[in-house]
C-alpha cells in the first residue's frame, strides 16, 4: 500500500512542470507573448483566408471589404495575424488604406488555438 501511494505521489510530480507552464501562460492553450513587433503584409481575411487573395491585384477589393467591415490582418512570413486596436475595437479604419502594402506594426500578441492575435499600437509602412 505504502509503494502504491508513493507511486502515486511520484505521477503527481511528473506532471507539475507543465501545470505550472500552462498557468504562467495564462490559460491552458492561450500564450500572451506581450508587446511584439511584427512585418508583414496587411490583408483582408476574407478574401485571403477564402481564395488566396493578396498583392497589389487585391488592393482595390481588399479595401472595399476591410472597409464594408470584414476582418483585417497581417501576414509575416510565418505567421497570419487578426488586428485589432489595442483598445480591442476594429482597427478596420487605421489599416484599409494600407492594404497590400508591407507594414511594421506594434502591438500586444496572444494567440489561442493556433490563432494569432495582434492588439495594434502603432503601424507604419516598411521602408
Amino acid at each position: 500500500m505504502k509503494k502504491a501511494m508513493l507511486v502515486l505521489a511520484l505521477c503527481g510530480l511528473a506532471f507539475l512542470p507543465s501545470v505550472v507552464l500552462a498557468e504562467m501562460e495564462g490559460h491552458e492553450g492561450h500564450s500572451m507573448a506581450g508587446t511584439q513587433t511584427v512585418t508583414g503584409e496587411v490583408v483582408d481575411l476574407a478574401c485571403y483566408l477564402g481564395h488566396g487573395a493578396r498583392g497589389a491585384s487585391h488592393e482595390e477589393c481588399g479595401e472595399k471589404c476591410i472597409t464594408s467591415g470584414l476582418p483585417v490582418g497581417i501576414k509575416t512570413a510565418d505567421t497570419l495575424y487578426l488586428v485589432i486596436a489595442s483598445d480591442h475595437t476594429p482597427a478596420n479604419k487605421t489599416l484599409a488604406s494600407l492594404i497590400a502594402k508591407d507594414v511594421v506594426a506594434e502591438g500586444e500578441v496572444s494567440e489561442r488555438d493556433g490563432v494569432h492575435l495582434l492588439a495594434l499600437k502603432k503601424v507604419t509602412v516598411k521602408k
